[in-house]
């Protein structure tokens, strides 16, 4: 009975031992520190607005109601010529047809647009312009569009967009990537006047695909950009499609200049084609919706009153040149 008892007794204790949690000795001899709380994952967007913007449906109106009013600098040019270059796809007709939605306040379809391609679609150059209101003359901008740069020998050649730049194509005119127009050809307008040339460029860059932009289109860009500035002509970049670079503006457009991410793709744009972070305005184009939407339509209207006043201010530049002489 002793020796049944003494074993009893034993395996009692090892039990009530393992049962007791044990804590484990630091080198020093005290208690160990609890593991680290992990660090929780960086923040997708700001705590407030980095470019303050009205989303009110009055501010939408008044914008409409100023660009439909817009006094031009000199009003013998009749529209401020903005001319849209980029990529294949970046969205340049989808931007005309964009703004011409909310003018219109409906869809429209002015700009002929790919659903989906690797090629450019535009193949002419064509004017694209605003139809005011019943009763109104057109509103007093409109729109170039050119075929799409693409890598290499492919895609508009970038003599044809310096050509646009200085109001020497024809309306019409056929785009060939290997030959752009010579001024020996009898369509070369040779005294173009301040109406054909352009008075603001605009390039458009897709915001899920500016990281991924090869370095020739890069540099094609660039080429334009300083002939460009040579001719003292504004720029500005309309980066699209922010919604398919951001979730949070997939789900809210108002979420845009809350956004880590897009700021981040407006700081590559500006740093790849040599532009100031001002001068890049994210728009998210009409595609798939199926009526009007206020946030979108300011964003739009945002982006068009910045290239009207650069451009009007272009012609003012130009008017007091004039005058000196």
């Amino acid at each position: 009975m002793l020796v049944k008892s003494f074993f009893q007794n034993n395996i009692s204790l090892s039990l009530r031992r393992n049962l007791v949690p044990t804590r484990k000795a630091n080198m020093g001899g005290g208690e160990s520190t609890p593991a680290p709380t992990p660090t929780p994952p960086p923040k997708k967007e700001f705590d407030k607005e980095w470019r303050e913007t009205h989303w009110s449906k009055v501010e939408r109106d008044r914008m409409v109601d100023d660009l439909r009013s817009f006094k031009l600098s000199d009003p013998d040019v009749g529209q401020l010529r903005c001319l849209l270059y980029g990529p294949v796809g970046a969205g340049k007709s989808s931007f005309i047809n964009s703004v011409n939605n909310v003018f219109q306040n409906r869809t429209t379809s002015g700009a002929l647009v790919a659903a989906a391609s690797g090629l450019s679609f535009t193949m002419t150059y064509d004017t694209h312009y605003i139809q005011g209101r019943s009763g109104e003359k057109r509103l007093p901008f409109a729109f170039n569009d050119v075929m799409g740069l693409e890598t290499q020998k492919n895609g508009l050649h970038p003599d044809d967009i310096i050509n646009a730049l200085k109001g020497h194509l024809p309306e019409g005119y056929e785009f060939n990537p290997f030959h752009p127009l010579s001024d020996q050809k009898k369509e070369f307008i040779q005294n173009p006047s301040l109406s054909d040339k352009t008075h603001c460029l605009v390039s458009i860059v897709s915001a899920d695909k500016i990281s991924r932009m090869s370095e020739d289109v890069i540099a094609k860009m660039k080429n334009i950009r300083a002939e460009a500035s040579r001719l003292k002509i504004p720029q500005v970049v309309v980066m699209t499609m922010p919604d398919k670079a951001c979730e949070l503006v997939n789900k809210d457009v108002k979420r845009i200049f809350y956004s880590k991410a897009i700021k981040e793709k407006m700081q590559i744009c500006s740093n790849e084609l040599g532009l100031p972070m001002n001068c890049i305005l994210p728009v998210k184009n009409y595609h798939e919706e199926g009526k009007m939407d206020n946030n979108m339509d300011i964003l739009i209207l945002n982006a068009m009153t910045q290239i009207m006043n650069f451009a009007n201010d272009y012609l003012w530049n130009l008017q007091q040149h004039a005058n000196q002489k």
